[in-house]
């Protein structure tokens, strides 16, 4: 018998356990919940593309004009301080703090192991394991892996990254990479 009660689905959910799930409080055929899900994860894979091939437009797009974003700029296991950036708040201010970090540099981007929650019909939460690396002209890098934390909604019929935290597990600096940083990602001790 299929269970009423309204609660979040995601991946680990109850998919496969009937053809009709509970979602928001109305039953969801779980194609559709898989369509969602699937949506979601192009919506990073495009994230990931755009970014490293340097598509600003079509990058842009992707986020909710209110997107808020803050990124981790050290490793942060074991009780260590993060030092996250001040919320970046709105997509021209998100946008450009990362554009500037890497307009210079060959980029790769790599998210994976999602886990994804959808929380209604409109809304969404994931997690991503990733790993990035930067290469500047000049031999500066930075090499780095942890995980997206991130919220989505769907406006106008698809989905946006509405907020995004990168936490940081590993972090690799080579040279020095603090000239090249907007100024809200300067820390003065590298």
């Amino acid at each position: 018998m299929l269970d009423e009660r309204p609660r979040p689905v995601g991946i680990g959910g109850r998919i496969g356990e009937t053809n009709n799930l509970v979602l928001g409080g109305a039953k969801v055929a779980t194609a559709d919940i898989l369509g969602e899900l699937e949506a979601i994860k192009q919506l990073k894979a495009r994230y990931c593309r755009f970014l490293d091939t340097k598509d600003v437009v079509a990058w842009r797009a992707l986020f909710a004009d209110d997107v808020v974003g803050a990124v981790d700029l050290a490793v942060s296991t074991g009780g260590a301080d993060p030092r996250t950036t001040p919320p970046l708040e709105g997509v021209e201010q998100f946008a450009s703090m990362v554009l500037a970090v890497v307009a210079d540099a060959a980029t790769m981007h790599h998210c994976h192991t999602p886990e994804i929650t959808l929380t209604s019909d409109t809304t969404a939460t994931g997690i991503w394991a990733m790993e990035d690396r930067l290469v500047y002209p000049d031999g500066r890098r930075v090499v780095g892996a942890g995980h997206y934390h991130e919220t989505y909604e769907k406006r106008d019929g698809s989905w946006r990254i509405k907020s995004l935290h990168l936490t940081r597990t590993f972090f690799e600096i080579v040279g020095d990479v603090e000239p090249a940083l907007p100024d809200v990602l300067k820390t003065g001790d590298n």
